[in-house]
């Protein structure tokens, strides 16, 4: 069924908080809706609820029967009686999944966790949204464990295809149980489609990496910086997860008692790339009292020491990773490629390893 939307249509979101006013289409099928922040979001016509309506001068349609009735009581002379103000309760339909918004990367399976702060600014002691993100095609029917040994249920769902579903909300205390999680789970569509293999993935996630900052990033599934965690990506699952340490170790101490036979260096080796993490909170301990130039001088002090360290190894290619951010720091870092290291090349990073925010130099 057709939504009939117009412009000035007060509106809400069905498949996300929010909502706003109808300013303009952008095709025949999106309609740019501005929120309260004065922003205007792209969105489905099919997927907003009409609130309030508007007439074709874009003035609000009063109810014809209150108007009436109203009319009718001062004519009367009888005050009409107010009533208590009650929220209307709006009954947003459920999500239901359309096979013809299927797109041809979905065709393959990528399942992802997320774990969203609610105050990026307080990492220390701020709560953590844990979503599951299905970015494919395909329902997802799945269940999280955690525990290291004997497991518990932690949450057993499904996820429709193309979308993400919140399971719950830890504090810092509760982000210690998250160390050991495992993910089990199976992929269908309600037609013919081709067979996808069972979902069985041990997880380690080192509790440190939620109270550091680099580790939530901008990302395409949530406003906010989240930190995912790969469970499938393009249908491959990461198998090394599932490798016990244990046995592990006990490989590499039998390794080292074997005879050494002599191996003869490849020829033309290339040498292997170079990290270096250049956020601020990376580089020092502290960063009170410092200005934003004095962090921005410590940054590229950091950049010049590494280059110059580097030099002499053609070749060699360093990854900086300075965040998106305003986009001052990797302005600077150009502004130096080109001026003093002219000689060396440099380019965007790998985008699927370090988002946006990281610069790949090449020395020559």
């Amino acid at each position: 069924m057709a939504v009939n939307v117009k412009i000035g249509d007060k509106v809400r979101y069905l498949n996300s908080v929010g909502g706003g006013v109808v300013t303009r289409f952008q095709s025949k099928d999106i309609v740019l809706v501005e929120e309260e922040d004065g922003f205007e979001t792209p969105c489905l016509v099919s997927q907003v609820v009409v609130v309030q309506e508007t007439n074709k001068y874009n003035f609000p349609v009063e109810d014809p029967v209150k108007e009436v009735n109203e009319k009718k009581a001062s004519k009367a002379g009888v005050k009409p009686q107010v009533e208590e103000e009650e929220e209307e309760e709006i009954k947003v339909p459920e999500y239901t999944w359309n096979e013809r918004y299927e797109t041809p990367d979905g065709e393959q399976l990528s399942v992802y966790l997320a774990f969203v702060p609610k105050d990026i600014k307080q990492l220390q002691t701020t709560d953590m949204e844990l979503y599951v993100v299905n970015d494919s095609n395909y329902y997802l029917q799945f269940a999280l464990y955690s525990g290291d040994g004997k497991q518990r249920v932690r949450c057993h769902n499904l996820v429709e295809p193309q979308t993400k579903l919140y399971l719950e909300t830890i504090n810092k205390i509760g982000l210690n149980d998250l160390e050991h999680l495992r993910f089990q789970g199976f992929a269908y569509k309600q037609i013919q489609f081709d067979a996808k293999p069972a979902m069985d993935i041990e997880l380690k996630i080192n509790p440190t990496k939620f109270y550091k900052l680099h580790s939530f990033r901008e990302n395409d599934y949530f406003d906010e910086d989240a930190m995912l965690v790969t469970i499938v990506k393009n249908d491959v699952m990461d198998l090394g997860m599932l490798i016990d340490p244990q046995q592990l170790q006990k490989a590499i101490s039998e390794k080292k008692h074997e005879e050494k036979k002599p191996v003869s260096k490849p020829q033309n080796q290339k040498p292997a790339i170079i990290e270096v993490d250049l956020h601020i909170n990376q580089l020092i301990d502290n960063t009170n009292g410092l200005s934003r130039a004095d962090m921005l001088n410590y940054q590229l002090e950091k950049f010049n020491k590494v280059m110059q360290e580097n030099l002499k190894r053609k070749g060699q290619k360093i990854v900086f990773i300075h965040g998106k951010g305003e986009g001052v720091l990797r302005a600077e870092i150009e502004k130096l490629l080109k001026k003093k290291y002219y000689k060396c090349t440099y380019q965007d990073a790998s985008f699927q390893q370090y988002g946006f925010g990281a610069t790949q130099v090449t020395i020559y």
